[in-house]
């Protein structure tokens, strides 16, 4: 069974089934997060939507690229979530399955290319009290400890 965070299915309510991929980056003592603007502005693990046909490992390069502007090493998976969530930028209630890897950031290949995301880095405590999803803060937490 996969551990749910933040509100529970509502009855009644239809929702569509988003698979994303999300990466905790840790460099010496910081963690790289990306700045997300809108809809709403967040603090997140860098990561989104694997595109039909796409791996969930190239799906991972490419999210953490797009929003951070980072390569990263190869990751190793710490597990996933579901949360239930209404995702205005696409009008629809979704209910995502995140799979979260472990990874580390290589090299700035140049700034981020998804509109409006920032690359930040933040000390761990500070990531912690930042981040604005439940199963994110989770998944950091248990590799910090």
């Amino acid at each position: 069974m996969i551990r749910r965070f933040g509100q529970p299915r509502q009855n009644g309510r239809r929702y569509r089934l988003r698979r994303g991929v999300y990466a905790v980056l840790l460099r010496g003592a910081s963690v790289l997060v990306t700045h997300q603007a809108e809809p709403k502005p967040e603090f997140q693990l860098p990561g989104g939507g694997i595109d039909p046909g796409e791996s969930v490992l190239r799906a991972l390069h490419r999210e953490v690229r797009e929003e951070t502007g980072w390569s990263i090493a190869p990751a190793r998976r710490l597990g996933a979530f579901r949360r239930f969530t209404y995702m205005p930028e696409y009008d629809l209630w979704a209910e995502k399955l995140c799979d979260i890897w472990l990874a580390r950031p290589l090299r700035l290949l140049g700034p981020p290319t998804e509109p409006g995301h920032a690359a930040v880095w933040l000390s761990p405590e500070e990531a912690l009290a930042r981040l604005a999803v439940e199963g994110d803060r989770h998944f950091l937490a248990r590799v910090l400890r």
